[in-house]
């Protein structure tokens, strides 16, 4: 049993996915060929925005974002305790301070209530100026923005959708990645919609935005490639990446639709058993990942290794919160008594995925419940 397995995707689709990579080889155009500009005119039909510029990685994604708003030394960004590293990472590359936010535990998304204590102490403090919000959409479902949005409207934050994993979410008629200032995604071979090695992408409805994250991600370029006006990034596409996407994109809706059937049977197996995944009212989630919440770091160790045992695959996502983390000891100023992060220290011991993908059978579902309820009955 596989945890993700790319390599049954590759089969449904590997007649397309043969000619396409064919096409680019053939063509030889390889940097920047017709199909990146082809794939990011879908992609933003797709999400429902103005913009879409694609670039090397999701890290990136984040990071032309963040220079394109102008985010350096004395600025705060807030983001979720509860994520992979790289959503805090990229604010300290910039200079910038994170400052961790703790996380709602049913959907293990960003808490508009911590959010709003932790710009509340920033303010107080007095020596950071509160700029960012970086809100998750985590294991595959967007983050509350109504709620994330009311708060940042009232102390006049921008927000990036750090939508890495959100790919194929959706609130109400609205897809992810359309729902932040700036959203970003990436397209990591595990990702919901990943391609053959590494790839990211920004969304935005703000021409200027859009048009200086264009700069950006090719080493700065003013009118020409070798008039450089600011210090860029070398953050662009490949075209191989961009056919391979393309293919996907084209299968994209059945393999959500397969993925939200397969957690339904998840959910209809495990319920009352362990704490299942919470998808809110007029939500959806594209099931990057389906993770389930265990009593204690014991319970969920054991568990893991009886799993293995069986040969069934699972992963933690992710055992140390943000503010836990030894890179960021030196340069953020963590939780403090009035911003601290309970919940997301809890789900980092007691949070375990289990196998998921849109070509996951019924029976390999059966198999991995069954073995759960054994373990848990003894």
């Amino acid at each position: 049993m596989q945890f993700r397995d790319l390599a049954k995707q590759y089969q449904a689709i590997k007649q397309k996915m043969d000619a396409a990579m064919l096409s680019v080889a053939a063509d030889a155009h390889y940097i920047m060929g017709s199909q990146v500009k082809d794939l990011e005119a879908q992609l933003s039909a797709y999400v429902g925005v103005k913009h879409c510029l694609s670039c090397a990685n999701g890290t990136d994604a984040l990071t032309l974002a963040l220079k394109a708003w102008g985010i350096g030394p004395g600025d705060a960004v807030f983001v979720p305790d509860f994520t992979f590293f790289s959503s805090a990472e990229v604010v300290a590359l910039e200079g910038a301070t994170p400052v961790f936010v703790d996380v709602e535990e049913r959907t293990f998304n960003i808490d508009a209530s911590s959010l709003e204590s932790a710009v509340k102490a920033v303010l107080a403090d007095g020596i950071l100026k509160p700029r960012v919000v970086v809100a998750v959409d985590l294991f595959g479902l967007p983050a509350n923005y109504p709620e994330v949005r009311a708060v940042a409207d009232r102390y006049g934050l921008l927000v990036l959708e750090d939508g890495a994993q959100g790919f194929g979410g959706s609130i109400g008629d609205r897809k992810a990645c359309s729902f932040g200032d700036i959203a970003t995604t990436s397209f990591f071979p595990a990702k919901p919609l990943g391609c053959y090695g590494d790839g990211g992408a920004v969304f935005t409805d703000n021409d200027e935005w859009a048009a200086l994250i264009e700069s950006y991600r090719v080493h700065g370029k003013g009118g020409d490639k070798y008039d450089n006006v600011r210090i860029g990034l070398n953050s662009r596409l490949d075209t191989l990446q961009a056919a391979v996407l393309e293919v996907k994109l084209s299968v994209f809706d059945q393999e959500v639709e397969a993925v939200n059937a397969a957690a339904k049977e998840y959910n209809r197996l495990l319920d009352g058993i362990v704490k299942v995944p919470y998808i809110p009212e007029s939500f959806g989630s594209s099931w990057a990942q389906y993770t389930i919440q265990l009593d204690s770091e014991e319970q969920r160790n054991h568990l893991q290794q009886a799993l293995k045992d069986k040969g069934i695959p699972s992963m933690i996502y992710y055992p140390k919160p943000m503010h836990a983390q030894t890179a960021f000891k030196a340069i953020s100023p963590g939780p403090s008594p009035d911003t601290s992060c309970p919940v997301a220290s809890r789900l980092s011991n007691t949070v375990l995925s289990l196998p998921m993908h849109p070509y996951i059978t019924e029976t390999e579902i059966h198999s991995v419940c069954c073995a759960i309820n054994e373990y848990l009955r003894y």
